[in-house]
Parts: C-alpha cells; sequence; structure tokens
C-alpha cells in the first residue's frame, strides 16, 4: 500500500494475499464471497469463477476427489444429504412428470416427494422395494420420468437390482436415481452399473464424524450435470469452505474406517442372529438374507448399518432394550466414528407393501468401538427387556 493514502483506507487494503502459497497436504481454505477479477471483460466470463458461492479451492477440490470415487464426470456439492436427493430430483423432473420411488426411501426424502413434489404437479408412485425390473417397467408409464432407488432401503435394507432397473429404464428413455449412502461410492459405484445420478449424504460415512452436514449428486451424463449446475444455481444452494476441508479429510480414511466398519457389523450381527430373543437381522451380508446374492454380485463389502428384529415382545419391551444401552448412543443419523440406535417401527406405518415383522425393529449403526463390548451392550440390553 503506496503512501498518500488515509489509514482507514489503509486498514481496508493491507495485508492482500500471498501470489504463491506453500504446498500442503490438504487445499487451503478460502472463505470468500467475493472473487476480485483481473479486468472488466472477467466480470461477465461465465468460464471463470466470478463468486464465492460456486464454490472456491477447498470446494473444488472435494468435488474432484468425489469424481474420481464415483467414477463421475461431474459432481455437485449441496448443504445436505436430503439437498443432494430433492435437487437432483428438481434438476430433472417438471409439472405433468411421474417419478417412481422406492417405497423404503429416507424419510425425509418421502416428506419431500408428498409435499412438494405433489404440490407442483408432478405424480409420485412409491414401488415395493423388491420389485423386479419388469414389475417395475410394468408400473411406469408415458409421463414417467425417473426412478429413484434407495438399496439397501432405508431401516428395513432391502436390496434392489440396481443394474436391471437402470438397464430396463434407459431402455424406456427413464432416468434413475440412487440413494448411495449405504455403500458410500465405496461398496457400490451406481454409475458404474447403469444409474444416471448416484446421490451421497456425506454427512454419513464419507465426513465419518458426526460432525458436518453436506450431500452430493454424481453423474457421467453431459446433459445431467448442467442440470445439476443451474438447480444449485438457481436454488441458491452452497456449502462452506471449512465444512468442504472436513468432509475431504473424512474421505482421506474412508476405505480403512469402512473396514473397520464392516468387520465389527458383522461379528455383531453373528451374534444378534444367534439370541433366541432375535427373529432375523436385516443385514444383506449375512448369508441368511433373502438378498445375499444380489450383495454378492453387485457389492464388495458392507456398511456398519444393520437392523435386528426382536420376537413379539411387551409395547415397553423396545424402550427398555434401548434405555438400558451405555456404548450405544440413542439418536439419528449414522455412519459415524459412534454407536448409534434407535426403534424404527414409528417410522414403517407409512409404507403399503410388504409383510409386517413379527416384532419391533431396532436400527444399529456399528461404530469403530470394539465389538466385543458392544456385544456386551447388546446383552445387557436384551436382558433388560425382560422377555428371557
Amino acid at each position: 500500500m503506496t503512501d498518500g493514502y488515509s489509514e482507514a483506507t489503509k486498514v481496508v487494503h493491507s495485508g492482500e494475499a500471498p501470489a504463491t502459497l506453500p504446498q500442503t497436504v490438504g487445499p487451503p481454505v478460502q472463505r470468500g464471497s467475493t472473487v476480485l477479477l483481473p479486468n472488466a471483460a472477467a466480470l461477465y466470463d461465465s468460464r471463470l469463477t466470478t463468486y464465492g458461492r460456486s464454490g472456491l479451492s477447498t470446494q473444488e477440490t472435494l468435488a474432484s476427489a468425489l469424481a474420481h470415487l464415483e467414477g463421475a464426470t461431474t459432481v455437485r456439492l449441496f448443504p445436505s444429504g436430503l439437498a443432494a436427493v430433492v435437487g437432483s430430483m428438481l434438476a430433472v423432473l417438471k409439472a405433468g412428470d411421474e417419478v417412481l420411488v422406492t417405497e423404503t426411501i429416507y424419510k425425509p426424502t418421502r416428506r419431500f416427494c408428498d409435499n412438494v413434489l405433489k404440490r407442483y404437479g408432478v405424480r409420485v408412485t412409491y414401488y415395493p422395494a423388491r420389485a423386479t425390473p419388469a414389475e417395475l417397467m410394468a408400473m411406469a408409464g408415458d409421463a414417467t420420468r425417473l426412478i429413484v432407488m434407495e438399496s439397501p432401503g432405508s431401516l428395513t435394507f432391502e436390496l434392489q437390482d440396481a443394474p436391471g432397473i437402470a438397464a430396463a429404464a434407459r431402455a424406456r428413455g427413464i432416468l434413475t436415481l440412487m440413494d448411495n449412502t449405504w455403500a458410500a461410492g465405496w461398496f457400490f459405484k451406481p454409475l458404474a452399473h447403469g444409474i444416471d445420478i448416484s446421490v451421497q449424504a456425506l454427512t454419513k460415512y464419507v465426513g465419518g464424524h458426526a460432525d458436518v452436514f453436506m450431500g452430493c449428486a454424481a453423474t457421467r451424463d453431459v446433459n445431467i450435470g448442467a442440470a445439476l449446475d443451474h438447480a444449485v444455481w438457481d436454488f441458491g444452494w452452497s456449502v462452506a469452505p471449512d465444512d468442504a476441508y472436513q468432509i475431504l479429510r473424512g474421505l482421506r480414511t474412508l476405505p480403512t474406517r469402512l473396514a473397520r466398519h464392516q468387520d465389527s457389523a458383522m461379528k455383531v450381527a453373528t451374534w444378534l442372529q444367534d439370541q433366541p430373543e432375535v427373529s432375523q437381522v436385516l443385514y444383506p451380508a449375512l448369508p441368511s438374507s433373502p438378498d445375499h446374492a444380489l450383495w454378492r454380485r453387485d457389492y464388495t463389502g458392507a456398511a456398519g448399518l444393520f437392523a435386528v428384529v426382536f420376537k413379539s415382545v411387551p409395547a415397553d419391551a423396545t424402550d427398555r432394550f434401548l434405555d438400558a444401552l451405555r456404548l450405544f448412543g440413542l439418536g439419528f443419523s449414522w455412519g459415524g466414528f459412534e454407536s448409534l440406535a434407535l426403534s424404527a417401527d414409528p417410522q414403517l406405518g407409512v409404507r403399503e407393501h410388504g409383510s409386517p415383522f413379527e416384532g419391533p425393529v431396532v436400527r444399529l449403526n456399528i461404530g469403530l468401538e470394539d465389538p466385543a463390548d458392544l456385544i456386551d451392550d447388546l446383552r445387557t440390553g436384551i436382558y433388560a427387556m425382560g422377555v428371557s
């Protein structure tokens, strides 16, 4: 800053960013709304980043890393996993379209379908989670624009024949979207199996520490990529650079953490299915699962999230089980380092298809604790049910 300016002006303009930065293993965290352009012609150059909401170095680095994970040409970041799902749907749907949605979709996604899409003239039809590609195509009509999958299904973990559905839908000119948060883009690659849009709640496994919200949508289709760009810009979505840095940091350890989650979950699930109080364990990685063959065909591993169905018990037994747990926290979300439990039954009443379970359903997120300690905690909870 040259002499001749007042002290107030010098304070405003002093301390400019260095022209070069030292190289670190992570990207610099750029916090900024205003982007300074080199000349007047650059102000309206759409090839350049002209405003911070579109993302700076940290967001760009994260999107690039996620594109590699997903095998995508375009990845767009959203402020939550739900925003990524609904933003992707809004990007490709219009009034008069129909969307087919798996009945086992994440509850907030279903709420958006029922309360928002229908209000704006998009017809929503829910289909059974284990519908075959042929059965699903029989439900599709001329107005069907999109099929939305979540596999495994939320809370009850039914697998879908995602590659088969994608191929059948493509032949009919219908787009497909899959919420792939459970597999985290690591154990299953939707785009490689023909899905048009792969969505994740990065809040879960990629973040890994239960302390930041974010979502992403990935595609290989240039037209869908452009539609996602418009959706992000038109709806005013953005993610903070510090949040993007946390998600990127979590991504670096994703394979290591998922391996531990999987190993511990298999030990806990195997123990649970042998307990006399348990009716079944809903986990496609178990050989006893009706979807095990599909899981072995399409997946390279299994996450640490599954559900346990107890045998018929008194109405208050589930609460006694949950309240007796000490290592398992009681809370929503999952995919963090900590183990969690919640009762699933209050969320299952809206589903129309499938047989009722013998008893209450409890969802478990198996964290990074010693599985032997988790089993002891669950044993205490089962004993507290008082049904042995």
